[in-house]
């Protein structure tokens, strides 16, 4: 959503009176947790497009998960051998699925909580160095544009071929899947079709995050198109 939007008498109802109120207070304590996360660890501090590198951030996250649970696996293969190995995996369950959609989960969560501390901290309805937004609707796109297989030969070939990751134990990442679900993103949440504009309006930091999770939503399903039509 557009960014630094000052809080005053103007853009908010209430203003005018917090405004009164904060100038009477003590100085605010700063909260760095919240900032460490609203700042997705400090991209939102890069010079230059917060948005893109809170994106980029959002293309890690997404990646993140298959290299841990490689790792692991790797780890666990030295200590305990394939015996420990077939109980990791866990046949009827996909963990990195599990995984992503907790990932997913917290980020929301965290970042709904941390932006709303920082749009009070900075006095910005929508701060521009707040990106855990662009962090969480990157995800979003690349987790619903690629979690389900266009064909059972797709799902079939992935662990074969896993590419730069995998999404899930079925789903492979490529460098063309992170280049279109990131171009896809940034497209709608630039453009904001309905109703991601709408979402802004949303109270503290629903309002910030949300317009992102609309306009995932959106990259995902054109992500996934892309890949069915061959991508």
């Amino acid at each position: 959503m557009p960014k630094e939007t000052r809080m005053n008498a103007r853009t908010d109802p209430a203003g005018s009176a917090s405004a009164a109120a904060s100038s009477i207070s003590a100085p605010q304590r700063k909260p760095r947790f919240a900032l460490f996360i609203a700042t997705a660890g400090g991209l939102g501090y890069l010079p230059k497009a917060p948005g893109t590198w809170g994106s980029l951030g959002g293309i890690l996250a997404a990646m993140f998960p298959w290299w841990a649970l490689y790792v692991s696996f790797v780890v666990l293969n030295g200590f305990v051998g394939d015996a420990g190995i077939s109980i990791f995996w866990l046949r009827d369950i996909d963990p990195l699925l599990v995984i992503q959609l907790l990932l997913a989960l917290a980020i929301a969560a965290l970042g709904t909580w941390s932006a709303n501390r920082a749009a009070e901290f900075w006095g910005l309805r929508d701060p521009g160095r707040v990106v855990i937004d662009e962090v969480s609707g990157q995800h979003l796109t690349l987790l619903l544009g690629c979690s389900l297989p266009t064909s059972s030969r797709a799902s079939s070939i992935a662990l074969q071929n896993p590419g730069l990751g995998l999404i899930t134990l079925h789903s492979a990442l490529n460098w063309k899947y992170l280049l279109a679900g990131f171009i896809l993103f940034r497209v709608f949440d630039i453009w904001k079709p309905f109703p991601a504009r709408q979402a802004e309006s949303l109270p503290g930091g629903w309002g910030i995050m949300a317009d992102d999770w609309v306009a995932g939503i959106y990259a995902g399903i054109g992500l996934w198109i892309a890949r069915a039509a061959g991508l």
